[in-house]
């Protein structure tokens, strides 16, 4: 059929600039390169730290770099674990229990390194305890009011005082992150009946809190169909000259 000389052609798709096309694949690649180059960074930081530590008081008849020229990358690290093993298979004994009781009865007894010292065990047993730190399961609660809802961890059941005082013993201890920094929140107490408990898993609903719920993650049928954790749809309103064109 012959179109109409006074007749518009139809619009044709606009196609990305040669700049769009860049921008689109260097954050493309950003997000790919990045965290790799960050990860290797931070373990090749902790590694020559290490060595540049614990290889100098390696005695030089033990020391690789003597024979060969030049330090070997890691041989801090390996004297290191080496010497924490040793350290801790020799605490198990009763001589070595009582050595580390002599020396914690010291540091408790120093104003200054006592506040230190318990602090630095306190933190790494915190961190090393994982079966007592990990959190049980990811939540829902109601908060901060009736009808608006968080994602939330749950911690443990409620101990010590805090059932008689609240006078009902099915309160748990939920722990509600904030976004986009999970580290820092509010420690509540909810009754049991009002916390709606999640499928997803609690490291999924990290990353739903931290992308401030643009990581949707799948649910356990769609894990199952192989689908992969992807950004929420983009739910924006269309511009008015777009909607009339729909």
């Amino acid at each position: 059929m012959a179109r109409k000389p006074n007749q518009k052609r139809p619009p044709k798709g606009k196609r990305p600039t040669l700049f769009q096309r860049t921008r689109s694949n260097f954050l493309t690649g950003l997000v790919i390169v990045a965290p790799v180059s960050l990860t290797i960074w931070v373990i090749w930081s902790g590694i020559s730290f290490i060595d540049s530590r614990v290889v100098p008081l390696v005695p030089d008849v033990y020391n690789p770099a003597t024979y060969l020229g030049k330090n070997i990358a890691g041989f801090g690290v390996i004297i290191f674990l080496l010497f924490t093993a040793l350290v801790g298979a020799l605490t198990k004994g009763l001589a070595g229990r009582q050595f580390i009781k002599f020396g914690e009865g010291l540091f408790d007894r120093t104003p200054v390194v006592r506040s230190i010292y318990n602090a630095v065990k306190q933190i790494i047993e915190t961190i090393l305890n994982q079966s007592g730190t990990s959190f049980q399961n990811a939540c829902l609660i109601e908060y901060p009011r009736r009808g608006l809802w968080a994602v939330a961890f749950i911690s443990t059941e409620a101990q010590g005082e805090l059932p008689d005082k609240l006078g009902r013993d099915d309160v748990i201890s939920v722990f509600l992150p904030t976004t986009p920094n999970p580290t820092s929140g509010f420690l509540l107490y909810v009754p049991r009946n009002e916390v709606v408990i999640l499928d997803m898993s609690v490291e999924d609903a990290a990353k739903l809190v931290i992308s401030a719920g643009l990581v949707a993650p799948p649910t356990q049928a769609e894990l199952a169909a192989g689908r992969r954790p992807v950004a929420a749809p983009d739910r924006r309103p269309l511009p008015r000259k777009a909607a009339a064109a729909k």
